[in-house]
């Protein structure tokens, strides 16, 4: 594990402190994916760490991100291999592929390389979440089930918060009880003249936990408020609130950093309709040519609700700390 370095102040760690903390991190990332994979009726399966480019099938997030490549001779001298993002839309094929019915889906140990991202207190290079995904039906494509599935997420966070501080006496429970829900629309309505990361710092220092909806689109100032890529998320379908967007990011205060804190983001994936749209408002129509977009173009793929819930991510905001080297050996 990395010993950061914090505001100039060199922090000494103890051999058996970082041997404490270690049992604490194990605990949180076995308890919390079976409390998980119960609530939402999950099979843990394998995943890839690459794949090969021009399938479609790896990620680009906000659409703009560029993944570590590499060739593999021996596998072909032509091919290129992309290390994965996340695996958005890996999943949804692999729904297919292991033929879940509606209601039932998948959930794994996802490792990737985020070259692109930022290096700050709550962002490394290195990614490691868990990626979920679960079969719907057409008629589950609306707010209401999203909404409700993230309230069975919030239910595993919050027991395994429960948990955490019965079997360890460092910690106590912090999160409210019920999660709050707000439009992206509406919070741009309560803080017109705030960018939108202070606007949810604003949200979760007044509500503690936040699903803030509807990531991607154009709000009525014109801009988004973050970036979504066009192909798995759906961020242009209106619901029945009037409002656009089956995704979003659940979002929690974090007392120690004073600031809004991400866990997962996730949401109703695209469907034929949502996915020609999206790509036709990012002018990303050529990504049809790609092995995924075709399938799904073709209705060969099902409709699905997936996530990323981060696993040093949930650490570092269950065990309280200020940086994420503090449960994460990466390079900071």
């Amino acid at each position: 594990m990395s010993i950061c370095v914090l505001s100039c102040e060199s922090q000494v760690v103890s051999a058996s402190e970082l041997k404490k903390v270690e049992k604490q991190i194990h605990f949180v990332k076995t308890f919390f994916p079976q409390k998980l994979s119960d609530s939402l009726s999950l099979l843990k399966v394998s995943a890839p760490l690459f794949v090969e480019k021009g399938t479609g099938i790896n990620d680009d997030l906000n659409g703009i991100e560029s993944p570590v490549s590499f060739k593999i001779p021996e596998y072909s001298e032509l091919k290129t291999i992309e290390v994965v993002q996340s695996l958005a839309k890996w999943k949804r094929m692999m729904l297919k592929i292991y033929d879940f019915p509606v209601g039932e889906g998948l959930y794994t140990d996802m490792r990737a390389i985020r070259p692109s991202d930022k290096i700050d207190p709550t962002h490394s290079a290195y990614v490691d979440q868990w990626d979920w995904e679960i079969t719907i039906s057409k008629e589950q494509r609306n707010l209401s089930f999203l909404k409700e599935t993230v309230e069975k997420i919030y239910k595993s966070i919050k027991e395994t918060e429960m948990e955490l501080s019965e079997k360890f006496s460092d910690f106590r429970p912090i999160l409210p009880e019920k999660i709050t829900f707000i439009h992206s629309e509406e919070l741009l309505d309560l803080y017109p003249h705030l960018s939108p990361y202070d606007r949810e710092r604003e949200i979760c220092k007044k509500h503690g936990a936040v699903f803030l909806i509807g990531i991607g689109g154009k709000l009525k100032n014109g801009q988004p408020h973050d970036g979504r890529a066009p192909d798995y998320d759906d961020w242009t379908t209106e619901t029945s609130e009037k409002f656009k967007g089956l995704n979003g990011d659940i979002l929690v205060w974090h007392p120690q950093l004073e600031f809004s804190f991400e866990l997962s983001s996730m949401g109703i994936r695209v469907d034929r309709d949502a996915l020609l749209k999206q790509l036709s408002l990012t002018g990303q129509e050529s990504r049809l040519q790609f092995l995924f977009h075709s399938m799904l173009e073709k209705g060969e793929l099902p409709l699905s609700l997936g996530g990323g819930i981060g696993q040093s991510r949930l650490a570092m905001f269950l065990l309280n700390k200020r940086h994420i080297s503090q449960v994460q050996a990466s390079v900071f």
